[in-house]
């Protein structure tokens, strides 16, 4: 009989040609078989590859074939594979990952899936590389269990606690200590228990933990910090380098910056330019090569940076101390030293090994204000050795930012946040980050140093780490011109792709305009992300031949890499030699720098959004203005003005036949308000989960217009 249904439903399933579902193939087998047995029957073939359950019904692989790939991520109920031969990735759905998981090698079979787009099931994992991951402590039936937080959703089981004492709630870093044939059969051991999952603090830990980053440095790392910073150092270098303690030069920064890495000085030419100069601390000449400080920042690669803490690339006592520019205290620099016409443009530039005095620790909103004009006596006191610096910078800041526009660098807004936290580490308020004219000012300066450092390493024919921005990608390309005829805006773009120009032509002309978010988050989305390489392939967003990351040593590997490597030129290495001894190292360092730079922008974001969600959760059930940044099949995602994110799930629309237009709008067939892209409405604050990091809105209304 057995034989008999089998062969009844691979015939079926072989005419037909197309998925199948469940009742249909149960339907003329119920007199012979149980829906259990079925059931139980199609799950065993489709572990074997011989059925595959699509979503949609049961089909036979056709036309599919095998290959290896790697495993790039799992979410809760889905994954993604890439192919090893082509870079394709395929959508694998989560009962036949079969207990893949992130970074494992894996054989992929593939087949014709939902809305006959290309989908995968993994046959084999040839490699397994997944072993960390961050979860919740449950209780399942009076044993506790880890629900981990997005590899799937199956519970669990521990093997070791470590001796920690676990309580449900809790957040913790785990390791697979056994693999099973799915997710739910792996077991894991933990490794580190934060605290309650309820708290924004715990769950940013255990981010960081996931990730391997920590404010806590190895012991020889630290030995070695504190031997090199000798600050009689300073008086013995000086007879070696220039000697600008007696230029008025300063740092500005905000209030509670303890790693000031740079400070700049100005002053007008007999012809009418300007003489600017951006003067960087000096980190090369602490951090000495394949020292464990290098070895270190290396591995670190960058300063991560989230609500009121960092995690910095160097111990403290370099960045907070000896490389710190602190006022009126001698410090080594590295300087670029820049003539540029009254235009603006650069005629001509040096960098030079020097040895500084910060004369004040200029503060943002201290030089906003007196650029705006309140001259308050105290603060005229403060900056008296600089203060007829500031209407130069001001002068020059602008006059460059002009040049910035006119060579068609488009201007992009984006959205940054400050996070206001208790003393008892609690989220108390979310505000959005406002730059000032002192912050664009110092900007636009080292805008200029580091467009000169690209310049001196292409010039020179060093090895070197260059900041690239490549051209929009074909794909992305395609995607902007789709929403910009979709927004009926007209655009030309030629054979060669979009130019820069014609970017920031479409933004400025829809600057101000309630489409203008939605245009912006297109030209955003179309562009390539920015890396590091050893080439100098260009800044397609700066509208840059040349351009490199040399002002933030303390808090950039990058910056340290070509410092190095300037330094020794200056000193004499010819191009040849630097050449032999940096050569691999550079795109051993870009390449480290791009990936280290990818992990950190994640964990920032990460952690900031279990800080909004902690916020948030105190304020259930308030009222708030948004506007919308997104829509999806599955919801519509809002921004209140505070710069908090949460989502309106379809679901719980005013209507049950809302739908995603594929576009920018969500929508229903009969009348009914239109959820768009940029506009603005009322949303009531429902959910927040701390540990996800998530926000649930509720629709409530238009926005009233004012009279």
């Amino acid at each position: 009989m057995r034989k008999e249904f089998e062969k009844f439903i691979f015939d079926r399933l072989k005419k037909r040609g197309e998925a199948v579902d469940f009742d249909d193939l149960y339907r003329p087998l119920s007199k012979s078989v149980t829906k259990k047995e079925l059931d139980k029957w199609l799950e065993e073939q489709g572990r074997q590859g011989k059925i595959i359950n699509t979503g949609r019904g049961y089909v036979i692989p056709k036309g599919g074939s095998e290959f290896s790939g790697k495993v790039v991520s799992v979410k809760k109920t889905f994954g993604f594979v890439r192919s090893d031969e082509d870079g394709t990735e395929y959508f694998v759905a989560g009962r036949y990952l079969n207990g893949a998981m992130p970074g494992d090698c894996v054989t992929i079979q593939t087949y014709i899936g939902r809305d006959n787009k290309t989908e995968g099931r993994v046959v084999e994992i040839t490699e397994q590389k997944f072993s960390r991951f961050t979860g919740n402590i449950v209780n399942e039936f009076g044993e506790l269990k880890v629900v981990p937080d997005t590899l799937s959703r199956c519970a669990m089981t521990i093997e070791d606690s470590d001796g920690y004492e676990l309580r449900e709630g809790d957040k913790v870093l785990a390791e697979i200590s056994r693999r099973g044939t799915t997710h739910a059969d792996h077991r894991c051991k933990i490794l580190m228990s934060y605290g309650s999952s309820l708290k924004a603090s715990a769950c940013a830990l255990s981010v960081l933990g996931l990730n391997g980053l920590t404010p806590i440095f190895p012991p020889e790392v630290i030995d070695n910090a504190k031997k090199v910073s000798d600050y009689r150092a300073i008086s013995s270098e000086i007879p070696a380098r220039l000697d600008l303690r007696s230029k008025p030069i300063f740092t500005i920064d905000s209030a509670s910056t303890k790693d000031i890495d740079d400070a700049i000085s100005i002053e007008r030419t007999d012809s009418g330019g300007y003489r600017l100069g951006v003067h960087i601390a000096d980190v090369s000449f602490y951090v000495r090569p394949k020292t464990h400080l290098d070895k270190e920042a290396f591995k670190r690669g960058t300063s991560v940076y989230y609500a009121d803490r960092v995690i910095p690339m160097l111990p403290p006592e370099l960045s907070n101390g000896i490389c710190s520019l602190n006022p009126n205290e001698d410090r080594l620099a590295f300087s670029a030293l820049m003539e540029l016409d009254r235009n603006a443009e650069i005629t001509s530039y040096k960098f030079a090994k020097t040895v500084i005095r910060s004369r004040v620790k200029g503060v943002y909103s201290e030089i906003n204000e007196l650029l705006e004009g309140y001259n308050a006596k105290a603060l005229c006191e403060k900056y008296a050795e600089v203060l007829d610096m500031l209407p130069v910078m001001k002068e020059l800041a602008e006059k460059l930012k002009g040049n910035r526009i006119h060579r068609g660098a488009p201007q992009l807004s984006t959205t940054e946040s400050i996070l206001v936290i208790d003393e008892n580490d609690y989220c108390i308020d979310v505000k959005p980050h406002e730059t000032g004219l002192s912050q664009e000012m110092i900007e636009d300066f080292m805008l200029c140093a580091n467009e000169c450092a690209a310049k001196f390493g292409a010039e020179k024919g060093l090895p070197f780490v260059y900041r690239v921005h490549e051209n929009p990608p074909e794909d992305k390309l395609e995607y902007l011109k789709t929403g910009l005829t979709e927004l009926r805006i007209p655009f030309n773009f030629d054979d060669g792709g979009a130019k820069p120009k014609q970017l920031s032509e479409i933004l400025e002309w829809e600057r101000g305009t309630d489409r203008f978010p939605v245009v912006n988050n297109l030209v955003l989305r179309s562009m390539a992300k920015a890396k590091y390489s050893p080439e100098p392939l260009g800044h397609f967003g700066l509208v840059l031949g040349d351009y490199a990351h040399f002002t933030s040593p303390i808090r950039r590997y990058p910056d340290l890499a070509i410092h190095r490597i300037m330094s020794d030129h200056l000193a004499g290495m010819t191009p040849d030699e630097l050449g032999m001894r940096y050569g691999e190292f550079s795109a051993e360092a870009a390449d480290q720098a791009t990936q280290t730079e990818i992990i950190a922008m994640q964990t920032e974001r990460e952690c900031e959004d279990c800080y909004k969600a902690e916020y948030m959760k105190s304020r259930l059930g308030n009222v708030y203005e948004g506007v919308i940044v997104s829509c999806m099949p599955h919801g519509i995602y809002v921004m209140l003005d505070n710069t908090c994110e949460g989502m309106i799930r379809l679901d719980t629309l005013p209507y049950p036949d809302y739908f995603f237009d594929e576009a920018f709008s969500v929508k229903r067939v009969g009348k009914g308000p239109v959820f768009t892209v940029g506009k603005r409405i009322m949303v009531q604050v429902v959910k927040a989960d701390v540990s996800s990091g998530n926000v649930d809105f509720e629709y409530c209304g238009e926005v009233e217009e004012t009279k």
